[in-house]
């Protein structure tokens, strides 16, 4: 049970970690850099993100992946649940 338990905190935290790389990748625009060294600097931080974001999906499971993701998602973030409404 240990063994998961690391797991699943080491996932939840690359997930959030991933958002450090999406940071990064909007900030290059306006570094003072070359062009060629803007995209390459922020397609490297694009892949960077999404690796770091599905291996710690991969670590946390299926059930967990899917809930943080659609918490993650900005399109949820002002929705009222339905249970909320219900009662």
């Amino acid at each position: 049970m240990k063994k998961k338990n690391w797991q699943i905190k080491l996932g939840i935290f690359l997930m959030i970690f991933s958002g450090v790389f999406f940071g990064l990748m909007l900030l290059v625009p306006f570094m003072p850099l070359d062009t060629k060294q803007k995209v390459f600097w922020s397609s490297a931080s694009f892949i960077a993100m999404e690796l770091v974001f599905w291996s710690g999906g991969l670590l946390v499971g299926k059930e967990l992946f899917t809930r943080y993701k659609a918490k993650l998602n900005p399109v949820n973030w002002f929705k009222k649940k339905k249970d909320s409404e219900e009662k």
